[in-house]
């Protein structure tokens, strides 16, 4: 395992969505234990939203950067795993696209639907090429 697969597994541990919507389940499969997951879609759209709320109601950038970073390295790491490097590869300039392009779009429409409209693209772009697969 490399240091990036440490990092993504890490990162992965503290965006557990799961966790807030209902309690985390295991169920046996064969030999191994299987965990439900919360798509990669959901991941990535939570992570444009919750980094910019943090980030607004916190009045600390950083904070906000944070949660986008972790969402997003929570995502590519499911990516990765459903749909290969490449779309993985893919997906995450699509979300460092999406949240860059999130703020000129803001002086036009106003920032909560910049956001949404960025996790919208987002989400949609992960479920086609991961999620929709399995």
């Amino acid at each position: 395992m490399t240091t990036f697969d440490s990092l993504l597994g890490l990162a992965s541990r503290f965006v557990s969505l799961g966790s807030y919507v209902r309690p985390r389940r295991t169920y046996e499969s064969g030999s191994e234990a299987v965990m439900a997951k919360v798509p990669a879609a959901a991941v990535a759209a939570s992570g444009l939203i919750g980094g910019y709320g943090v980030a607004r109601w916190t009045r600390k950038r950083q904070l906000g950067g944070a949660v986008l970073a972790v969402a997003g390295a929570a995502a590519a790491r499911q990516w990765r795993q459903q749909a290969g490097g490449k779309a993985a590869g893919a997906l995450t300039v699509g979300y460092v696209a999406a949240f860059a392009g999130s703020h000129p779009l803001a002086k036009k429409v106003g920032a909560w639907p910049a956001v949404f409209g960025a996790a919208g693209a987002v989400a949609l772009a992960s479920w086609a090429v991961a999620d929709r697969r399995g």
